[in-house]
C-alpha cells in the first residue's frame, strides 16, 4: 500500500496528509499480515483506530475548507463521502471498545481502509486536482 505520485492533486497540504494516511495504513496492513499472535496486535489496532478517528477529522476539515476556498462544485458530495467514512471508522471504534474485535474484524477493517483510501484519494480527490488545474486556481498553503 504505497503512495503513488499519480494520487497527488497538486495541493501540498492535502497531498502531504494523503501521504501520511498511506504511510499509516501501509504499516497497519504489514502488522495485520504479520505472523504475530492476534492478541499481540491489539495495541497496534487500537493505535490505528485512534489515529484514523482523529486524523480523518483533521484531514477532512482541511480538505473541505480548501474546497470552500476554491468554490469547488462537488463540495457537498465530498462532504457526504467524508461523513460516511467517519461513520464507518466510528463503527469500528465502537466494536473495539465493546471488546468484539477479532481477527476477522481486523482484516475487514484493514480491507475497508485500503479500499476507501484508493477509491477516495485515487478517484474522488483527483477531481479536485483536475478542477484546480482546469480553473487555474491558486491555493494557499497553510
Amino acid at each position: 500500500m504505497m503512495w503513488k505520485e499519480r494520487y497527488s492533486i497538486g495541493v501540498e497540504l492535502i497531498d502531504n496528509q494523503h501521504k501520511e494516511l498511506f504511510k499509516r495504513l501501509s504499516h497497519f496492513i504489514q502488522i495485520v499480515q504479520s505472523e504475530t499472535n492476534w492478541e499481540d496486535k491489539m495495541d497496534d489496532v487500537k493505535e490505528t483506530l485512534d489515529f484514523m478517528k482523529d486524523y480523518v477529522i483533521y484531514h477532512f476539515n482541511d480538505e473541505e475548507r480548501y474546497q470552500e476556498e476554491i468554490n469547488y462544485p462537488d463540495l457537498e458530495v465530498h462532504r457526504e463521502a467524508h461523513a460516511k467514512f467517519r461513520e464507518g471508522i466510528n463503527d469500528y471504534v465502537r466494536i473495539f471498545d465493546q471488546g468484539e474485535f477479532n481477527e476477522e474484524k481486523i482484516k475487514e477493517f484493514a480491507a475497508k481502509l485500503m479500499a476507501w483510501l484508493i477509491m477516495h484519494v485515487g478517484k474522488m480527490d483527483q477531481k479536485i486536482g483536475e478542477y484546480v488545474k482546469e480553473k487555474g486556481v491558486r491555493h494557499n498553503e497553510s
